[in-house]
């Protein structure tokens, strides 16, 4: 992963030798997240359900230097076994089934990865006295559709849809074990993540990449008019990161969730032509308005995450985009993404 990025708050000595449990780490998210940790010294166990050659864990060469166990997030034993064996301190759970489409087609795996999993892993950290700090990922999808502002962390978590459901439920789930049990775990609501690593091509920022880069015009399913927060991964591992430290600092943060965006809202439609502007593309947006089941506005308030834990994003949206660019330009041009990091301040 080319230019990994360490940020303000985060100390080498917190995570020297420290046993992590990354869920998901084939996802996107854990493709930056698992060399982050490593840099930082870390002793990463990483929990993997489907081989994936492409992900970045697995092409990137960092399998030969993390613990990995094959497994479903769903089961319980197998997570306290893990727990404790491992001697875990941290965990962050990442694993998920995050597409809002399949969410729609197959809400009941949906909510079995996303519901069940999430109580699996708690009840196993429950179990499991050695585990310090759990940082849980939510989404803004949790919020549901609200009156067009952004929203704050102390808005109602009412989602309709079934991805939105999922999230929504394994949030307040999280909440209750921290208020019922005492357990160290703090929420993360983040927007739609985008960066390079990510081979999802339904997801609307490499799909369009890929397309412009083929010469074909993007594809855009909704009308265009869908309003989101888009958060750049880099700066997303550093925030699941500064939130594990500031939880084992500070208790009081336990059952807390915190919101983590930009405060840059676009549009899809104006978002596709600020890549196609970016690429110096003429290519004109194919629009299918074909979209159902989703929120038309969703935007993040990262206020909180500002003050009470002194986060700062590194990149701007736009430098977020121009680093994107710039990986699916040598993803493709080189047949395979340059995936050697290069850690540095």
């Amino acid at each position: 992963m080319a230019g990994v990025a360490m940020t303000a708050g985060q100390t080498h000595s917190f995570w020297q030798d420290r046993p992590t449990l990354v869920t998901g780490a084939t996802g996107l998210l854990g493709g930056w997240l698992v060399p982050r940790l490593l840099a930082q010294g870390a002793d990463v166990v990483c929990l993997v359900r489907d081989w994936v050659p492409q992900s970045a864990l697995i092409s990137g060469d960092w399998l030969n230097r993390v613990k990995t166990v094959r497994g479903e997030i769903e089961d319980q034993a197998l997570l306290e076994r893990v727990l404790g064996e491992y001697e875990i301190d941290t965990v962050f759970h990442l694993a998920a089934q995050t597409i809002v489409g399949i969410a729609n087609r197959n809400p009941v795996s949906t909510f079995a990865s996303n519901i069940g999993g999430t109580w699996a892993l708690l009840e196993a950290a429950r179990r499991s006295p050695g585990v310090r700090q759990i940082v849980l990922a939510s989404s803004d999808k949790a919020y549901g559709e609200h009156t067009g502002e952004p929203y704050r962390e102390d808005n109602p978590l009412q989602g309709r849809h079934p991805y939105d459901v999922s999230k929504s439920c394994a949030d307040l789930i999280a909440q209750s074990y921290a208020t019922t049990y005492g357990l160290p775990v703090a929420v993360t609501r983040c927007g739609n993540f985008f960066g390079g690593g990510d081979l999802n091509w339904n997801r609307l920022v490499p799909g369009t990449i890929r397309a412009i880069l083929r010469g074909q015009p993007p594809v855009i399913r909704s009308d265009g008019r869908y309003v989101r927060d888009y958060f750049y991964i880099e700066d997303a591992a550093a925030a699941y990161m500064l939130l594990a430290e500031k939880l084992a600092a500070h208790r009081e943060l336990k059952g807390q969730a915190f919101n983590f965006a930009h405060d840059t809202t676009l549009t899809v439609l104006e978002l596709v032509e600020e890549i196609l502007h970016r690429l110096d593309s003429s290519l004109t947006p194919v629009i299918l308005n074909e979209v159902q089941s989703e929120i038309l506005y969703q935007a993040l308030d990262a206020d909180k995450a500002r003050r009470v834990l002194g986060w700062r994003p590194r990149f701007s949206l736009g430098e977020g985009l121009t680093r994107t660019i710039s990986w699916y330009r040598d993803f493709f041009g080189a047949g395979q993404p340059p995936l050697q990091a290069v850690m540095g301040s």
